[in-house]
């Protein structure tokens, strides 16, 4: 008996670093780093959940997000 493959629909957003986190504070840096944004005009893709878009918020300035 074939088992059927559950498909989630999980909603994801893209976030693209667009300035640089020198001189801003090392909170904000260990934002980046922990949504895995290290280079200038990177994009990772990411789940979109609460917790997520609470990492967004508090680095808008720096991100641009795509939904």
């Amino acid at each position: 008996m074939a088992k059927k493959q559950g498909t989630t629909t999980t909603s994801t957003v893209k976030v693209t670093l667009k300035r640089s986190a020198i001189g801003r504070s090392p909170r904000q840096g260990q934002t980046l780093q922990s949504m895995g944004l290290r280079r200038l005009n990177q994009t990772v893709e990411l789940q979109d959940t609460p917790s997520t878009r609470g990492m967004i918020a508090k680095v808008a300035h720096l991100v641009s997000v795509d939904e």
